[in-house]
Parts: C-alpha cells; structure tokens; sequence
C-alpha cells in the first residue's frame, strides 16, 4: 500500500483527521485518538501500524510481514506493524485499518461517539 492509498483509504473512514508528526509519519486519528500511523522514512517499504484485539495481536505477531509494533507494543498496548510487502494483502490491511478504527472509537465516550456521527440512537 503506497502512501496515497494509505491517506485516501483513513481520510474515507468516518470522523477521522490527519497529522504529519513524530519524523513524517502519517498519523490517523478518531476522537483524537490514534488509529493508524504509517511511517515512510528511508526503507523500501512503509511500516503502518494499526491497533488489534488482544486474540489478533497474538496471531498476527507471527506471520510474515508483521511485528509488533515498536513503541506502541512495547508498552503492552495490542498494535501490530505491517513492515515488509510479504505481509498482509491490501484488502487484508485495509480491513485491520477499518478495525482498527473501530476498536478506538468504540473506546471513546457514547457522548463523543453520538457528536462524531459514530453512534446512532
């Protein structure tokens, strides 16, 4: 997934909001809570980390292409990186994303999710 898509498929998802910070990275946000980070720095692929169920964590941390990701997973938070081209499939990625998304807005308060169109009552 090249940096455009990364962008264009975060800025569809409902209520999000962008910042370029920490180095470059491309940093998505729900609520302002952060769903997504996506660093292009100096290596040949992109490292674009994205939060998971703990049961996620635990499978995907071993598959080709993912780690952990750094700083995030390292304080006992459940986010994987996706580094490598040999991990996920692109629609596989953009579904962990859309998850992702779900998981921290469904964090946030019922009154912050109502005002960000997120909860219908």
């Amino acid at each position: 997934m090249d940096r455009d898509r990364f962008n264009r498929f975060c800025r569809g998802l409902t209520a999000t909001s962008h910042v370029v910070q920490w180095g470059g990275a491309d940093v998505w946000k729900v609520g302002g809570k952060v769903f997504a980070v996506a660093g292009w720095s100096d290596r040949a692929y992109a490292g674009i980390s994205f939060k998971v169920t703990p049961l996620s964590f635990e499978i995907l941390q071993e598959q080709p292409g993912l780690r952990p990701a750094p700083y995030l997973a390292s304080r006992g938070m459940s986010w994987i990186q996706h580094y490598q081209p040999d991990g996920l499939s692109t629609s596989d990625l953009e579904a962990y994303l859309e998850r992702s998304h779900a998981l921290v807005a469904a964090g946030l308060s019922k009154k912050k999710q109502r005002e960000l169109g997120l909860l219908v009552d």
